[in-house]
């Protein structure tokens, strides 16, 4: 086992990171695609921005997290390379399927298929990326891993509206190939090219578990993974939850949380009028409960580092509201110069995405390196990182969307891109600091659930309501605002909590059966 005071990260390692990132930047390409094809899709599939939402975040998000559970648990007991190059042929599949849909519902059922086959990825790069990398250099690289995600978002207006706009204008209507129409187009030409880079990523070697970390490093248990897999997902996803619930004694608890999620969502309904987003995100909740409790029952040392940590619990929701603000943004600029401003998707492709795509990935970058020489001197380091990425964009967002004319309103978002990056990896290697070497690829599974299910799910659809009520996106937008406050007195909290959490982490989990 290595010394991480010592230890750097060997040049193999930097060649798998650089695969990681290619492979996040195909994911969010792949799920971001939507946001420049928006107002398309709108027109002929006569959907509203309620619909489009849904569409971008609930219906994805909901099976992205639900699935992230279990494949999480994989990820901690199988190799992490062929687990993520399976998802990448699923999800590059289901985008390149999308570009066949000809109705609301054919398309949320490829959101859907792309959710869970993106849900395996980042856990497992997390994972792996630990290993790689020694603690000092942690920060960085998941930083630098995570820029993949604003790459892929840059990348995604580009060349959506690069390749809506040129095939339309090459096809008339009804004589292209396929009889496909320019967004139908865009879909399926960013779906296919990651099938090829899926061979190379299962090919990644599978390095020592805890090598760089004060713990004796477990080999890849190959016995029995699918086993625990199986089991997790019956864990999560109903109606297997209850006759798991009903194995550890938890049956009529369950029900309880059932019927109350029920009667919540049912309320939400009746007020909104929104019964797939509400539906959605009901089923949603109910697996996430039904998993935990489970988890208590199987792994009571895991449970408690995660569910029974108030530095880790309240860090997750302050996590979340962070991807609110950023996933909500990122979709809705695009439509919003478009539909407001009246500028063409392939102009808005290229000064939003490109500019917003090297901006934010300079953020999240930046961010790593400052969290791990913040780290270095303070506890709070990486907290004290989140704080500024959720306090700066505010006023950014609220000037932009002022703005009637479009060069300024591209001028400044890359700002908004820069300052509300700066999170991404320092918040990640801020939660694997709170738990075991073992458990990198559930707690890479449970802050991608914080990101969907609060920020995902909710955001977009948050922002497409609010337009759809008062008739004004702009409005919509302004709606995030709200949000930096209550996620600052979170990260306070946090704040004061996390140096005791990190350094009685061993003996918590120890106190909890752990050998």
């Amino acid at each position: 086992m290595a010394s991480d005071a010592s230890a750097t990260a060997k040049p193999y390692a930097w060649y798998a990171l650089g695969l990681m990132v290619l492979v996040l930047v195909i994911n969010f390409i792949d799920r971001q695609i939507l946001s420049i094809l928006a107002e398309d899709i709108k027109r002929d599939l006569k959907l509203s921005d309620v619909d489009l939402g849904f569409l971008y975040g609930t219906a994805f998000a909901i099976f992205y997290a639900v699935f992230g559970i279990p494949l999480g648990r994989l990820v901690d007991s199988w190799r992490r390379g062929r687990l993520m190059a399976i998802g990448l042929v699923i999800w590059s599949s289901m985008t390149a399927l999308s570009g066949f849909s000809t109705s609301y519902a054919q398309l949320a059922a490829a959101r859907i298929g792309i959710g869970i086959g993106e849900a395996s990825a980042s856990p497992a790069a997390y994972s792996l990326l630990a290993d790689y990398f020694p603690k000092k250099q942690r920060g960085l690289a998941l930083s630098i891993y995570s820029a993949g995600i604003y790459v892929g978002i840059g990348l995604s207006l580009l060349f959506g509206g690069a390749i809506a706009t040129g095939w339309d204008r090459a096809f008339a209507v009804g004589e292209a190939p396929l009889g496909l129409v320019g967004w139908q187009a865009a879909f399926l030409m960013v779906g296919l090219p990651g099938l090829p880079v899926a061979l190379l990523v299962s090919r990644l070697r599978e390095p020592v578990r805890g090598g760089f970390d004060d713990a004796p490093p477990r080999p890849v248990d190959q016995a029995s993974p699918w086993g625990l897999f199986f089991r997790e997902l019956m864990a999560i996803l109903p109606p297997f939850t209850l006759w798991t619930a009903a194995r550890n004694q938890g049956l009529g608890l369950n029900l309880v949380f059932a019927g109350v999620i029920t009667l919540v969502a049912a309320g939400l309904v009746w007020l909104t009028g929104d019964v797939p987003q509400w539906a959605a995100y009901g089923v949603g909740v109910y697996c996430l409960l039904s998993w935990s409790r489970a988890l208590r029952a199987s792994d009571r040392p895991t449970y408690q580092l995660i569910c029974g940590t108030p530095a880790m619990v309240i860090g997750l929701l302050a996590f979340g509201l962070l991807a609110l603000v950023g996933y909500a943004y990122s979709f809705w600029a695009a439509p919003f110069a478009m539909r407001e401003l009246g500028v063409a998707k392939a102009t808005v492709g290229l000064y939003l995405g490109l500019p917003g795509a090297v901006a934010s990935a300079c953020g999240v970058v930046l961010g790593g390196l400052v969290s791990d020489a913040w780290k270095a001197r303070d506890p709070r380091g990486r907290i004290f990182v989140l704080m500024l990425s959720l306090a700066l964009p505010p006023p950014l967002l609220w000037l932009m969307f002022q703005q009637t004319d479009f060069a300024v309103f591209a001028m400044i978002s890359p700002l908004v891109y820069l300052t509300s990056s700066l999170w991404v990896g320092s918040g990640v290697a801020a939660f694997q600091d709170l738990v075991l070497p073992r458990m990198r690829g559930v707690i890479g599974a449970v802050t991608v659930l914080a990101s969907t299910m609060l920020g995902l799910a909710i955001g977009p659809y948050m922002v497409g309501k609010i337009s759809t009520v008062t008739g004004s996106l702009q409005t919509g937008v302004y709606g995030l605002l709200a949000i930096a406050p209550i996620g600052l007195v979170l990260l306070f909290i946090v704040s004061r909590l996390t140096g005791e959490a990190e350094r009685t982490k061993e003996a918590r989990a120890q106190a909890c059966g752990e050998a």
